[in-house]
């Protein structure tokens, strides 16, 4: 199993690319940014781009996976995420991930723009985006004439990794509709609001409702309630650490990561 960073793309923007840095250097595998246009409107917090802020720790570190935990597509145009991922894989040498999802709360990541707050429209957008993205991704030449989306494109240059970057793709359990979307591509981060949390039976359960090929990855977040080595025993890939809530002191959060992963 490997093990991950995942905090939220906030703060001071020189830090945070330390931090990936310092992940690096203390043997984590992986470190991921969220993707929100607003952390905290009430406050005002600082909230900054995660597609540039991984561009510039692209170029700082060498080994990590570098993504976004999980960029909202139902507000985004595939081709623009097509471009970003494949400029962040170019830069990482073939290191980037696409972290898939509908995005949270509805109304300051989209109604506050004008943009539709239902998670329906949000679900049917996802679902049609991901397939351009996936075909744009592998140099193809895309011809989609849908109801939210319309690309006659073939764009270049394309990824190292071949024939794309992996799309992992969060679910919210128990609904089973992520799950479902994420049988189709290339790995699964569960989240659940459900009393206990992920525990490594509910994960073991998923893995088996799932059937996983190999090299389908199951990402879930790592907490002191569900060790490391029962999660790998239940079929986890990967496990996650970073911000235990948006509001986690950096310095907590820094010692943490300094401290290196549980192996």
């Amino acid at each position: 199993m490997r093990f991950g960073i995942s905090l939220p793309n906030g703060g001071e923007a020189g830090s945070l690319v330390q931090l990936a840095v310092d992940a690096e250097q203390a043997g984590w595998d992986g470190f991921f940014l969220w993707d929100h246009l607003q952390l905290d409107p009430q406050h005002q917090a600082e909230t900054l781009d995660p597609w540039v802020l991984l561009g510039a720790m692209a170029v700082r570190t060498e080994r990590v996976r570098l993504g976004t935990m999980v960029t909202p597509i139902p507000r985004r145009r595939p081709q623009k995420v097509v471009k970003e991922l494949v400029t962040l894989d170019r830069l990482s040498a073939g290191r980037a991930v696409l972290g898939v999802g509908l995005g949270v709360p509805q109304q300051t990541e989209y109604g506050v723009f004008g943009e539709p707050t239902d998670p329906k429209v949000h679900a049917a957008k996802l679902d049609e985006a991901l397939p351009v993205i996936d075909a744009l991704l592998r140099g193809q030449a895309v011809d989609h004439q849908g109801e939210h989306y319309r690309v006659s494109a073939q764009l270049t240059p394309s990824p190292i990794q071949r024939p794309r970057p992996p799309i992992w793709v969060a679910a919210t359990l128990p609904a089973r509709a992520g799950v479902r979307r994420a049988k189709r591509w290339d790995g699964i981060f569960p989240m659940t609001y459900e009393p206990g949390g992920l525990t490594p039976d509910r994960v073991a359960a998923l893995v088996a409702e799932l059937q996983p090929a190999p090299g389908f990855d199951v990402v879930v977040s790592l907490t002191a309630d569900a060790p490391a080595d029962e999660l790998a025993e239940a079929g986890a890939t990967w496990a996650i650490d970073g911000a235990r809530d948006r509001w986690e002191s950096r310095t907590d959060i820094r010692n943490r990561i300094l401290a290196g992963p549980p192996r």
